[in-house]
């Protein structure tokens, strides 16, 4: 009833009523079963999942980490945290990812917390380093497992489980079914949870149309198909980051507020990207299949395969980024004259011919400011929102999506408000603290 009654105050943090079934097969198998395998599709809330069992199993008064979730991608660490922050547990995190400052998570880890999210690479620093101690952690949890070791953490993982000899209850999270588990991980007859057997239910407003493009260049074909959008917020896939940056750029070139997305980029620029993305500021996100999994990217309307994946596994994952728990949204596979269909796709689906005579989509009404404070600085969205509209004369209105992380917060503002906005808070305090504010620019390609 305890637990109950814990999991019913955290969703009403979470601002939801119930969770779904595979959240509570979930919640069941992990409060009960030492090892556990939850294969669920993108987009369904595996994140809660994992973590709504794992609070009622620490313990307020133990001032060791008890939790360690190990992921491969910075990005997913964040996504972590900000679901673990919005169930106001109470219980400590740290958060331990290349990109961010060693020093500052070498300052948060002298007192250990409860949780402790990091990827491959930087835990094993940590631990080479001396700066946390895991002989007493009782949970690991290692989330997209199977992308970890595509991405060659391997190595990294192994030595971070020799070093977890009290580990009590393991759990493994993918998007894909059937990973083959090595022995490394040390699971023993393991409970599989499969919900991808159901992932139709979670795309069922997806629609597949296929566009034959005039030429293998395919960019034509593509900026006619945005013109048809309009300024609907679409994720664009390629196959290599040198595609990504040089398709953004000829994107650009025509005015359209597009950005790309990759794994080489630094860590803030990535977060920049992704948050211009979600505010609006951003309408077409030319990226990698780094966005295809593990990223909090709400309501992109379309996915536009430029180059088609490799395999029916990342075919999949990108189109899991639209049509969300059950939401409208169409995957456009565009394809050359003579191109062959992919050997994972058993029909072509329905060919779409694109209206002509479209004008370039409208530029979004949206930009995005940078502050260069956050949470570890007590800043709150009610203080942004009031900071901007006692000291800038922003309506309500004016203002868009906020995002607050450790040290620096991003606030969406109408673009025809800046020029304005700008000199009125230049030498304004907001809490009583002077803060650097000035226009967020993300990663461009044509500057």
């Amino acid at each position: 009833m305890k637990s109950v009654e814990i999991s019913q105050k955290i969703l009403d943090s979470l601002g939801i009523e119930n969770i779904n079934a595979m959240q509570i097969a979930a919640y069941q198998n992990i409060s009960e079963k030492n090892s556990v395998i939850l294969s669920a599709p993108t987009g369904s809330g595996k994140t809660l999942a994992f973590l709504l069992p794992i609070i009622d199993k620490l313990n307020s008064s133990d001032k060791n980490i008890q939790c360690l979730i190990l992921t491969p991608s910075r990005e997913l660490a964040i996504q972590i945290e900000q679901v673990w922050r919005k169930m106001a547990t109470g219980f400590k995190l740290t958060n331990c990812y290349g990109g961010h400052s060693t020093q500052i998570e070498i300052r948060s880890l002298t007192e250990s917390p409860a949780l402790l999210i990091g990827t491959p690479g930087r835990i094993k620093d940590h631990i080479l380093r001396e700066s946390i101690e895991l002989k007493e952690t009782k949970i690991l949890v290692l989330d997209e497992f199977d992308k970890s070791l595509s991405m060659g953490f391997e190595e990294e993982m192994t030595f971070i489980i020799e070093h977890l000899p009290k580990i009590e209850k393991r759990i493994l999270v993918s998007a894909t079914s059937n990973i083959k588990i090595p022995e490394f991980v040390g699971m023993q007859n393991p409970k599989v949870l499969d919900f991808n057997q159901t992932e139709e239910k979670t795309t069922d407003g997806l629609v597949l149309k296929t566009i034959i493009t005039r030429s293998k260049d395919k960019t034509e074909d593509l900026i006619q198909l945005l013109c048809y959008l309009g300024n609907e917020s679409t994720l664009i896939f390629c196959n290599l980051r040198e595609t990504t940056e040089q398709l953004c750029a000829r994107l650009q070139n025509l005015g359209l507020d597009a950005a790309f997305f990759h794994g080489k980029m630094e860590q803030i620029d990535r977060e920049k990207t992704l948050v211009a993305f979600r505010n609006g500021t951003t309408t077409f996100l030319v990226s990698s299949d780094l966005a295809a999994r593990g990223l909090d990217i709400p309501a992109v309307k379309n996915v536009i395969h430029f180059e088609m994946p490799l395999n029916l596994k990342d075919f999949v994952h990108r189109n899991g980024r639209t049509a969300r728990m059950n939401a409208q949204g169409t995957a456009y596979l565009l394809m050359s004259q003579g191109e062959e269909r992919p050997f994972y796709l058993d029909i072509r689906p329905q060919e779409f011919k694109i209206p002509e005579n479209r004008s370039l989509p409208q530029a979004s009404e949206w930009k995005t400011l940078y502050i260069s404070g956050g949470k570890k600085n007590k800043l709150s969205k009610m203080d942004i929102v009031g900071f901007l509209s006692k000291k800038g004369n922003l309506e309500k209105n004016d203002v868009g999506l906020i995002e607050i992380m450790d040290y620096m917060s991003f606030a969406a503002v109408k673009k025809i408000k800046i020029a304005g906005l700008m000199p009125l808070i230049r030498s304004e305090k907001m809490k009583g603290q002077k803060y650097k504010i000035e226009e967020a620019r993300v990663t461009n390609p044509i500057e």
